[in-house]
């Protein structure tokens, strides 16, 4: 864990994996689905750590995760989006930028929509990587997008319809936001590998033929833009 500077001053805490070569390693910030900092997310960080990158989980619930759905809900409800967005995780690319020439964003379900919250917000940001998540679009100012984004869907997912994929298409296209997302026929956290079993809701569900296509395609575009 370490701790870093928000954008207002205050001092709060992530998860930092790092790779074999640290010295100027570019760096992501991966935001957290709704169960918090737990051990599935360290592992995406620690997965971007081993294809060289910097990766900081930015801990949104201050010390607080859950297994449970129930909990997990509550968590998510009350969290401050904006102040997420705008101060933690600009924050902690602020951060990154003091240790890497360029740094990405990339979250899952609530993570994937606040990854599009802090694109909006985060100048210093040179790519995003969202994984079906979406906040309401009047939420979205795709004027302020300066970097270029990817998209990973489930055409099944219950808790983000594909028709606000589209809209959201509309809307990046109109801000001419260079994009491109993709569609999976799967469901929400598709590419969650504990969305299995006991772990798994009744709307979840791993996939991973499409898991691992969604990690081939993010790794190439982190690789243009981040190098």
């Amino acid at each position: 864990m370490v701790n870093f500077k928000r954008p207002d001053g205050q001092t709060v805490q992530g998860y930092l994996a790092e790779p074999a070569q640290t010295p100027h390693a570019p760096a992501i910030v991966v935001i957290q689905e709704w169960w918090g900092l737990n051990e599935q997310i360290r592992g995406v960080a620690d997965r971007l750590a081993a294809a060289g990158y910097q990766a900081l989980v930015p801990d949104l619930y201050r010390g607080k995760s859950t297994l449970e759905a129930q909990e997990a809900h509550h968590l998510m409800e009350g969290l401050n989006f904006g102040d997420a967005a705008s101060q933690d995780i600009r924050g902690a690319v602020q951060y990154l930028k003091t240790r890497a020439p360029k740094v990405g964003i990339t979250g899952f379900c609530m993570g994937g929509a606040l990854t599009l919250l802090a694109m909006t917000q985060t100048p210093e940001a040179d790519a995003g990587v969202v994984w079906y998540g979406c906040p309401p679009l009047e939420y979205i100012d795709a004027s302020k997008i300066q970097a270029p984004l990817m998209g990973h869907w489930a055409t099944q997912d219950e808790f983000f319809k594909i028709d606000t994929v589209d809209a959201l298409e509309d809307k990046l296209r109109g801000a001419k936001v260079p994009f491109e997302f993709h569609r999976y026929l799967a469901h929400h956290a598709f590419a969650n590998e504990t969305a299995v079993g006991p772990r798994r809701t009744p709307a979840t569900q791993y996939d991973p033929v499409w898991a691992q296509q969604a990690w081939d395609r993010s790794l190439r575009f982190l690789g243009r833009h981040l190098g």
